[in-house]
């Protein structure tokens, strides 16, 4: 079993408008609404693959309630603990025709103690059953800045390896505690850092407690640094779609690769092409499994670069 934390997750609602101008009145083509936030992507995604996975975080008011039911309703499990603030709702506004996600992004509810307390007892209890504990996205007001530290210590007590895609304090926060792999973005790897590319501030995250950091870095694939080495993989080029949940699946496949035992080529094949099928669906936690599988006999693995030329 497979755990994922999502502690500030949301409501996604997607727009899609062809064409979208700013300051003026936008036609909107389609609606969609969905449980979200970046651990409860990756679960769905999990789900998806047919690898069991319970989601945990916080849900509350009318928007957590529609939060529980869509996860009823794709029968993904969940553990989510109700909290007295509103779940958050986030805005994704798709042009098709220009390929850009504007993304609007609420700051979530405050979380009390008793709440924090509370989400913390129930990843206790379920960490004797899990082989993965992923943590992903912000955190809410109120949760302290080391929260996801005192997760990742919590899971290592059990010898449960941790998955962490986070930014900004939390990274830096969590990464001493010892994560066995990190996965920021390009850009949440530099701010964490403030080092210029991605083979510097991997290796900073690695001295800092890390064990391995997998980079997303948009077309140019994954970067990887690890004990076994460094890799590029690169998928192949993809056309449309909604890129917004890509790195999402990127953990959710280095979260089977943990839970499996892979090497970290295998690993990183099946990241690059599960991110790159969930970069050509139109919601964000979804995956084209027929991409997928197509994807992974075409990914570019090379070890020890960081960045070779796009496909």
């Amino acid at each position: 079993m497979i755990l994922t934390v999502t502690p500030n997750p949301a409501l996604d609602v997607t727009y899609r408008v062809a064409g979208l101008t700013v300051d003026a009145v936008n036609r909107v083509a389609g609606t969609d609404a969905r449980a979200g936030g970046k651990g409860i992507n990756v679960a769905r995604v999990l789900h998806a693959l047919g690898v069991p996975a319970t989601a945990l975080g916080f849900a509350g008011g009318r928007d957590g309630d529609a939060l529980r039911a869509g996860l009823d309703a794709r029968g993904i499990a969940h553990d989510l603990v109700a909290t007295r603030g509103e779940t958050r709702r986030t805005v994704a506004v798709v042009d098709p025709a220009a390929g850009t996600v504007t993304l609007l992004n609420e700051p979530g509810p405050v979380i009390t103690e008793s709440e924090w307390t509370a989400l913390r007892d129930r990843v206790e209890s379920r960490l004797p059953g899990a082989s993965v504990l992923v943590l992903s996205g912000s955190l809410p007001r109120g949760l302290p800045d080391d929260a996801y530290a005192m997760l990742v210590r919590q899971a290592e007590r059990h010898g449960v390896p941790v998955v962490l895609d986070a930014d900004g304090v939390a990274l830096r926060q969590a990464v001493p505690a010892g994560p066995r792999v990190v996965k920021p973005n390009a850009a949440e790897l530099a701010g964490a850092t403030g080092l210029p590319g991605l083979e510097a501030g991997a290796r900073l995250l690695r001295r800092d407690g890390a064990h391995a950091v997998v980079v997303s870095d948009g077309p140019r694939g994954l970067y990887a640094d690890t004990p076994d080495g460094s890799w590029r993989a690169v998928p192949p080029r993809v056309v449309g779609g909604n890129p917004t949940g890509a790195g999402d699946a990127a953990v959710a496949a280095l979260a089977v690769g943990l839970a499996e035992g892979w090497d970290w080529p295998r690993t990183l094949a099946h990241a690059a092409a599960l991110s790159a099928a969930a970069a050509t669906a139109p919601l964000a936690g979804q995956v084209e499994l027929a991409a997928y599988h197509d994807n992974l006999g075409r990914v570019s693995l090379r070890a020890g670069e960081e960045a070779p030329q796009c496909r």
